[in-house]
């Protein structure tokens, strides 16, 4: 028992330091070190609730990030309500509302799930489920 706290204390860290590399790159432009995605990794992206969902691959999602940051450049990416889950040793999901926000006025907001696992002594992203929140 001790031993998954101290994963989930390390997980919960290194999540921690996933999220500043999200606001740097919302700042700076640079996605660089937000590609911690496995090579089969894919999102699932439903825009409302009653359209069908849009699934993206992991380059396919590389270029969507960038073209985001791109595009809210200058903006802060707030994550509220974060709630992880340690599935075991290796595998982790996290939830939480992500937020766009320019001049606190809210741009976007969105309902994230990612699917997470320990490969090689380092955490990777294997999917990732967003839903728009309106």
């Amino acid at each position: 028992m001790v031993e998954l706290k101290n994963i989930a204390i390390d997980f919960e860290l290194m999540h921690d330091s996933f999220l500043e590399d999200w606001n740097m790159a919302m700042a700076t432009g640079e996605t660089s070190d937000l590609d911690r995605m496995t090579e089969d990794y894919y999102v699932t992206f439903f825009r409302s609730a009653n359209d069908r969902p849009a699934f993206f691959n992991k380059q396919e999602a590389i270029d969507g990030l960038n073209q985001s940051v791109m595009h809210f450049r200058g903006c802060q990416k707030r994550f509220e309500n974060r709630v992880i889950r340690l599935r075991n040793k290796e595998n982790a999901v996290v939830f939480y509302e992500q937020l766009i926000v320019k001049n606190e006025e809210v741009l976007a907001r969105l309902f994230t799930i990612e699917n997470w696992q320990l490969i090689q002594q380092k955490w990777m992203i294997v999917r990732e489920t967003e839903e728009a929140i309106n």
